[in-house]
């Protein structure tokens, strides 16, 4: 959730800064077109054909492990990438498939216990015929790609599983969205008191106070006109979405500095790497996966 798109390169030697856009630091017609195409994907898929999101959700939790993948072997840590993006997709479509069984014939915790456990199990093992020498980093590498993306991620399969789950998929996506356009206009136009100088300079207090803002007029709406619940159930999923949301951006921010690395990838025209566009979204989806889950009947 970037309340400013565009950070400093942790290594201004080795990363072109981007001037050539503007203010922004992105190609922001390409940023849009590329916003626009997912957008209307997401919209339509979630109207229509519910399994053509739970799609997007594999193909992109895969992405992001291999981009992952591809930064961590610039200093010398190889995961088990094979192993992982299939329990990536494993855990992703299983996660739902258990949440969807009426009556449920298997648990979507036992199902998604055991979708982790094997993709663990596998990545340990795939590794074992390059000998012990840096097998400790290998695994860890590992274990950091299935512990942050396909675990964090099968929340949002959870979601979309659940009862009146296009709907709550909807007000999960809006709030987080709504805070990281709330974010990115304050930090632009009021942007002056840096709040994590060290892992992200340019991210604001007055940028976080607009991701408040309008992640609260996103939540409000969408769960009292859309879920039908209290409005102070929106109140309390916009507060806890935007501080998870900003710790997920601060966290891939750490990742890439560390890496010395200004994006994941170029994959997504404008915006970088998947994994640029799913940091706010990967640990959000469990905290709003539980409160829905705890405050808004169907869960």
């Amino acid at each position: 959730m970037s309340d400013s798109p565009a950070e400093p390169p942790a290594v201004p030697a080795a990363i072109p800064a981007a001037g050539s856009h503007g203010r922004a630091g992105r190609n922001l017609p390409a940023a849009i077109g590329v916003g626009v195409g997912l957008g209307a994907y997401i919209v339509l898929s979630l109207l229509f054909v519910p399994w053509a999101f739970v799609g997007l959700i594999a193909v992109a939790l895969a992405l992001g492990s291999v981009e992952i993948y591809t930064a961590l072997r610039k200093v010398d840590m190889t995961a088990a990438i094979v192993p992982i993006v299939c329990g990536t997709v494993a855990i992703s479509i299983g996660s739902y498939l258990a949440g969807q069984q009426k009556p449920p014939v298997f648990s979507t915790t036992s199902v998604l216990l055991a979708s982790l456990a094997l993709t663990v199990l596998a990545a340990l093992i795939w590794r074992m015929p390059k000998g012990s020498t840096g097998y400790v980093r290998d695994a860890a590498a590992s274990l950091l790609i299935i512990s942050y993306v396909p675990l964090l991620g099968s929340f949002a399969a959870l979601i979309l599983a659940g009862q009146h789950g296009a709907l709550r998929m909807v007000t999960f996506m809006l709030i987080v969205v709504a805070g990281d356009v709330g974010g990115y206009v304050a930090g632009v136009l009021f942007g002056r008191h840096p709040m994590a100088p060290l892992i992200s300079p340019k991210k604001s207090w007055e940028g976080l106070i607009g991701s408040f803002v309008f992640a609260i007029v996103g939540g409000l709406c969408m769960t009292v006109y859309g879920l039908h619940a209290p409005f102070w159930v929106g109140l309390v999923l916009a507060v806890c979405l935007v501080a998870a949301g900003t710790c997920g951006d601060l966290i891939e921010s750490l990742m890439k500095r560390d890496l010395q690395i200004k994006d994941m990838s170029s994959f997504l025209p404008g915006h970088g790497g998947m994994m640029d566009r799913l940091d706010s979204l990967l640990l959000s989806a469990p905290v709003a996966w539980l409160i829905m889950y705890v405050l808004v009947p169907g869960g």
